[in-house]
């Protein structure tokens, strides 16, 4: 079976091709790009899982994506170190594994719409109506596209951000290393390999890089090269465009992504109220490094809190055990779960996941938020179509808006510079819209329903 190999995976040139800095590695440069961004930046408005409100406690999706870099970092200085003693990399190469997967976690989550996956939900729906007979402007788009925007997904917008959008706009976006781009594509297909592999395979069969899709078929051509740089292992998809395995950062990126956003949320449903003390500390207890350390005088605060970071030092000792178990399955592309789920950790995650399921994702706060969130999105697209349907009349001509469409792209300052036909129009919608965080999408929908 074809294996890849660390030399070709730590890739770290860029889109752009200028050399490395010896003083300033090519993906440090990334992560310091990422962290001034503009979408990285708005982050801070946008739900993680609990609504933000008046507990300054209460994690955001920026404080989130902090946090998985800090913990990705540590995974990835674990993982290097290993990989260096067993000579599967050259000793001066064990920092990379860290430096990269800290980029990718900073990034991970950039794509994401306002209001959480109800978001990615909400704007799914509205694309699939108006692609099955809504609006005019968007009529025309090939089939074998319709998938990318009925499922909208914000992994591939935060791949389209990165290559595409921000920084160097149809130039290499922010010129991301190789490596980078591979440690950040967990889903390594366009939209419709996705839905085929799907149909065509069971659940449980079903490749762990295919239950979603990681870019856009308009940024197909930058992945594509960046799998070649790295010698990813490719498949044939059965419309026989092509999908690859994963790279084996992914599983790091991942890793910390699951480690932080599971445990933390029991630390955040204790502070927002919906979880009892004792429950959260006997979920943490059972991941969490043991300690003889005396708590008493602690408060319930500080103790949950310092069963947290024992509990993330655990499970990071599991992931980086996983990882290297699983390391030659990992390189041949054969292994199908995420580093938690080969854990032995793996069932205590499990409980955690299904008291989140049971009392935290169900919380009224968050179920009120969330049906706010769907109606504000609807109203936001519905209000923008307008520009799209005079645009579409006027053969993608901006010069020739209305008025009232032109004040109206002003107003939000609505980027229409790619719109030439019906497929760069819905993106265009689709980037201005998961690009809001949750308050300017109130805003913008208050203004536009009057």
């Amino acid at each position: 079976m074809a294996k890849m190999n660390w030399a070709q995976l730590l890739n770290t040139d860029t889109f752009d091709n200028k050399q490395e800095q010896a003083a300033r590695p090519s993906y440090v440069i990334a992560a310091d790009r990422i962290t001034f961004s503009a979408p990285f930046r708005r982050l801070a408005n946008k739900t993680q899982v609990h609504p933000l409100y008046d507990n300054d406690h209460l994690r955001h999706r920026l404080i989130h994506s902090e946090e998985v870099a800090s913990v990705g970092r540590s995974i990835g200085m674990r993982i290097g170190s290993w990989l260096a003693e067993e000579k599967y990399i050259a000793s001066e190469d064990a920092h990379k594994i860290a430096g990269v997967v800290q980029a990718a976690c900073l990034a991970h989550d950039v794509g994401n719409p306002p209001f959480g996956h109800s978001g990615e939900e909400a704007i799914g729906k509205w694309c699939s109506e108006q692609l099955h007979g809504g609006f005019r402007a968007f009529q025309g788009i090939a089939s074998d596209r319709w998938h990318e925007f009925e499922k909208f997904e914000g992994n591939a917008q935060g791949f389209r951000i990165l290559t595409r959008l921000e920084m160097y706009r149809n130039e290499g976006g922010m010129c991301m290393p190789n490596a980078v781009l591979g440690a950040f594509m967990k889903y390594p297909m366009g939209a419709e390999t996705s839905k085929r592999l799907k149909q065509n395979k069971s659940q449980n069969d079903l490749y762990v890089g295919a239950k979603k899709f990681g870019f856009f078929e308009s940024e197909r051509p930058y992945f594509e090269a960046a799998a070649a740089a790295m010698g990813l292992i490719q498949a044939r998809g059965p419309d026989d465009k092509g999908w690859w395995r994963r790279h084996p950062l992914v599983y790091l990126v991942e890793a910390a992504d699951d480690i932080c956003y599971n445990i933390v949320d029991l630390e955040d449903g204790y502070s927002a109220g919906d979880l009892p003390c004792k429950t959260v500390e006997d979920l943490l207890s059972a991941i969490a490094i043991p300690t003889k350390r005396n708590q008493d005088g602690y408060t319930e605060y500080e103790r949950i809190s310092y069963l947290r970071a024992r509990a993330i030092g655990g499970a990071i000792n599991a992931c980086v055990e996983a990882f290297n178990d699983n390391h030659d399955a990992i390189l041949d592309g054969s292994l199908s779960d995420s580093l938690i789920g080969v854990s032995s950790k793996a069932k205590d995650f499990e409980a955690i996941k299904d008291l989140a399921h049971a009392q935290l994702f169900t919380a009224p706060r968050k179920t009120r938020l969330e049906v706010k969130g769907r109606n504000v999105i609807r109203k936001v697209l519905d209000g923008l179509c307008p520009v799209y349907e005079e645009l579409a009349q006027r053969n993608w001509n901006e010069d020739a808006l209305p008025d009232y469409e032109r004040q109206l792209v002003n107003a939000v300052k609505l980027d229409l510079r790619d719109v030439s036909d019906a497929y760069t129009a819905l993106h265009s919608m689709t980037d201005f819209v998961s690009g809001m965080t949750d308050r300017y999408a109130v805003q913008v929908s208050d203004m536009l329903s009057g």
